[in-house]
């Protein structure tokens, strides 16, 4: 079998006769015959498209994936379940191929959608209005930022340690080129440092941005920290969530959160080896007209009928480029469709049953690695992830790696201090056989 080459002989001399050239070597004839390659690239043979695919999937079939054996990795991206509604109703050709809703009157589908997602946040999270989307958590920690400098009219952003490291490292990248002053408040025994926070604060803050459960899966007091955030003059609290978290724990609203973000990967999206992913974002009405990307509202047409409309944009495509606040141009389509069929098809109940198992079987797998030898080095409240000591991440890959099992996240990569740590996240899709199968195999002697 050879390569697929489109043109036959009869095609090359109809070209070479049209350009009048005798052969192919007279073409390249002004280049240099010292310069020309005489014996062909040195590559192996040319595979077949059926030998490719042999090759291709030999070497995917080495890979370990959350498909086939069980997950322990989180920091950001879960393996949840995913109902089967859900690809069953994304990968229809109207939504699959849906794009930008420009023109209101032939996206009414999309538009509808993104007003639901957004209804759903809402009710989440207890803020007046929410966008869709923002591309991922980062890049909503980013806008976020951008967006209060705005409305506060100041430069200096306050963010904790405990942020994901990700979130972080975006956010240093961009405020470089927005003049944002970036001040990091450091973690103290997993949780952000109060005490530092309040000699950081003045009325030179345009944000606090604070994750909660944070990178160490730890439950934050909230309150306290908004109110530490509100002794700043127009000073915003931002809350970056878990949204399966808010199942049973507290909305942000009631904490006193201005704007919550967060990732949406966990309703519902694949972890497709990171990404795309859908960031969400959630503010108090006053901040409505500043946020980036889009917000849909509904309406009714010249018929009386429902309709849904683009209420208000933010990008330079539909405004003048210098009252644009974002270049956002993507509202993250499929992956809204997705979080909102997960929401709808897990409803309040269905979404409090996957927080509780959650962190009921977070805790069980804690006590569980404890009796090993595994320290917990937090000993904090903490949801669907936990830190351990003991352990690093090199010796975890030696006793995982033979009985095929995905482990925890070494914290050597985010945290100096951290080479004999490992995260563990655990979803309601572990079992208890699979949690003990990971103690039994780490134990330290």
């Amino acid at each position: 079998m050879y390569p697929y080459l489109s043109h036959t002989e009869g095609d090359l001399k109809k070209m070479l006769d049209t350009i009048g050239v005798s052969s192919i070597d007279e073409l390249f004839k002004d280049v240099p015959e010292s310069m020309r390659l005489k014996n062909g690239l040195d590559l192996p043979k040319s595979k077949s498209e059926m030998e490719v695919r042999q090759i291709v999937g030999g070497l995917a079939a080495k890979n370990l994936t959350p498909a086939f054996i069980p997950s322990f990795l989180g920091a950001g991206v879960y393996d949840h379940y995913i109902p089967s509604i859900i690809p069953a109703i994304t990968s229809r050709s109207e939504y699959y191929t849906a794009y930008t809703p420009y023109q209101p009157e032939v996206s009414q589908g999309t538009l509808q959608y993104i007003f639901e997602f957004q209804t759903m946040i809402c009710d989440l999270t207890g803020m007046d209005v929410a966008n869709a989307s923002v591309y991922d958590q980062s890049n909503a920690v980013v806008e976020t930022a951008i967006m209060c400098a705005n409305v506060a009219k100041k430069k200096k952003i306050i963010v904790s340690e405990t942020l994901n490291p990700s979130s972080r490292a975006v956010l240093k990248t961009y405020a470089h080129a927005q003049s944002l002053e970036v001040v990091t408040i450091p973690h103290k025994d997993g949780e952000t440092d109060i005490e530092k926070l309040k000699s950081e604060m003045s009325d030179d803050v345009a944000a606090v941005i604070v994750q909660s459960p944070n990178f160490f899966g730890i439950i934050e007091d909230a309150k306290s920290l908004s109110e530490v955030a509100h002794t700043g003059k127009k000073t915003a609290f931002v809350m970056s969530v878990d949204p399966i978290s808010l199942g049973i724990l507290k909305k942000p609203s009631e904490l006193g959160a201005d704007v919550v973000i967060g990732e949406g990967q966990a309703l519902g999206i694949n972890m497709s080896f990171g990404g795309p992913y859908l960031g969400f974002m959630a503010v108090k009405e006053k901040f409505m007209r500043k946020m980036p990307g889009r917000i849909v509202g509904q309406t009714t047409d010249r018929n009386g009928k429902r309709c849904w409309v683009m209420t208000l944009t933010a990008r330079e495509q539909h405004i003048r480029r210098e009252k644009a606040t974002s270049n956002i141009c993507s509202n993250q389509g499929l992956n809204t469709l997705a979080a909102s069929i997960y929401m709808c098809t897990m409803g309040k109940s269905g979404l409090q049953e996957v927080a509780t198992q959650c962190i009921q079987k977070a805790h069980y797998l804690q006590k569980k690695l404890e009796e090993k030898g595994l320290k917990l080095k937090y000993n904090k409240p903490f949801f669907k992830e936990f830190v351990v000591t003991g352990l690093s991440a090199e010796e975890q890959s030696k006793k995982l790696f033979e009985k095929n099992i995905i482990g925890g996240v070494g914290m050597g990569r985010f945290f100096e201090d951290g080479k004999n740590d490992i995260m563990y996240a655990v979803t309601e899709k572990r079992t208890k056989e699979e949690m003990d199968a990971l103690a039994d195999y780490l134990e330290v002697k």
